[in-house]
């Protein structure tokens, strides 16, 4: 118990020298330990990797999941070591709902048939997002997240330490100055006051004495100073070493950042067919969006033999004999240049494949689905989506 006292009491005596120290140089009335150029700029970068490395790491969660209450959940589970529960993401869910809604209203139906294909899409662009979550949290973000949480704090600890030294060398510093002020104010003084007390031989023995003691005082300080400097040179070298460690965490967060990106472009690219095959198969299905061709053209405009409603017959023959397409012939008027936005593959000798950005000439025939169009290109001809041209003139 004894010895707890006396560590505490020194602990306490160490804690108010260096607040004094502290203090006097915000008020700039002690000198104060400066550290060179290239330890300030060390201290900069490390400052500056941080703050941005922070800022960096919080936005990479916020867009990987932008439910607050899901990242705080993940957090919490984090902190007590627990594997976060799987559930199904947005995509996933809708998927779902879709896939459950075909079932009710009939998966014979056009809608339900067309629910069932979104759905499954749907679903896919989730398994695509949760996989691509996953690789990002563990090739991006735990890097940055060890940094912030391990090497950062380590060089937090070392530099307060380093403060810490420099306020004890600082103190030393000063303890020295002011023991060697007293010291030499005491000798200048002592030979008058030696000739007015010559007949005094014990005033003579105190001034000697208290001239030891101050030469004691300035021999302990300069001991004290000469550890202090020694604790503060090893200890700004284990900073420094540290500091310049900054160098090798660039690096390591540059390749974490290209495999980030690697990770997107992969996301995006699984995205992008998974769509293109999505509306592939939806155009396949020109009775998806329409249904009676025949009331479709009595209600929405006129043929070439006026507005009278074509017989269900006649437009279903253009629909299903799909052998005739190249008997069809382009109108006198009413043909139509148009662009290709996306590369098609036709299903069958209807079809007119498209390569993107071609132009070919389109033009629709009476009964046939408002979503397809008959496109020409030099001699080929055969039935186009509407959803994969820019009509131009």
């Amino acid at each position: 118990m004894d010895f707890n006292v006396k560590k505490l009491a020194s602990d306490a005596g160490v804690f108010f020298t260096r607040a004094v120290q502290f203090t006097g140089e915000k008020f700039g009335q002690v000198e104060k330990t400066e550290l060179d150029a290239h330890f300030e700029n060390l201290l900069s970068r490390a400052d500056s990797t941080k703050n941005w490395t922070e800022k960096i790491f919080r936005q990479t969660e916020v867009l990987l999941q932008p439910n607050p209450s899901a990242r705080i959940e993940e957090f919490l589970y984090e902190k007590l070591d627990r594997t976060v529960p799987s559930r199904p993401n947005n995509g996933e869910l809708l998927g779902h709902y879709m896939q459950d809604a075909a079932k009710d209203f009939g998966p014979g139906t056009p809608y339900g048939s067309t629910l069932i294909k979104v759905g499954d899409c749907e679903r896919r662009l989730g398994g695509a997002q949760r996989e691509f979550l996953q690789t990002s949290a563990i090739s991006f973000l735990a890097p940055l997240r060890n940094f912030l949480e391990g090497d950062w704090r380590t060089i937090s600890k070392e530099r307060r330490i380093l403060e810490n030294r420099r306020l004890d060398l600082d103190s030393s510093k000063a303890r020295l100055k002011k023991a060697k002020l007293a010291e030499s104010k005491a000798a200048v003084s002592l030979p008058s006051t030696l000739h007015h007390l010559s007949l005094c031989t014990f005033s003579c023995i105190i001034l000697n004495l208290r001239m030891c003691l101050w030469s004691e005082e300035v021999d302990k300080a300069a001991h004290e100073l000469r550890v202090a400097q020694t604790e503060f040179d090893r200890q700004a070298e284990v900073t420094r070493l540290l500091l310049e460690g900054i160098s090798s965490t660039h690096v390591n967060h540059l390749r974490c950042l290209h495999e980030f990106v690697e990770a997107q472009t992969a996301y995006y690219k699984q995205c992008y067919l998974h769509m293109q095959d999505l509306q592939k198969e939806l155009g396949r299905f020109p009775n998806a969006f329409s249904g009676n061709p025949g009331l479709s053209m009595a209600s929405g405009g006129s043929s070439p033999q006026g507005n009278a409603t074509l017989p269900q017959d006649t437009a279903s023959a253009v629909e299903t004999d799909t052998l005739k397409i190249e008997e069809v012939q382009a109108p006198a008027t009413g043909t139509r240049k148009a662009k290709v936005l996306y590369d098609y593959d036709a299903a069958d000798t209807s079809e007119l494949s498209l390569l993107a950005d071609e132009l070919i000439t389109v033009y629709t025939v009476p009964g046939m689905d408002s979503d397809w169009l008959v496109g020409e290109r030099g001699n080929q001809k055969g039935r186009v989506p509407v959803t994969y041209l820019e009509l131009l003139s």
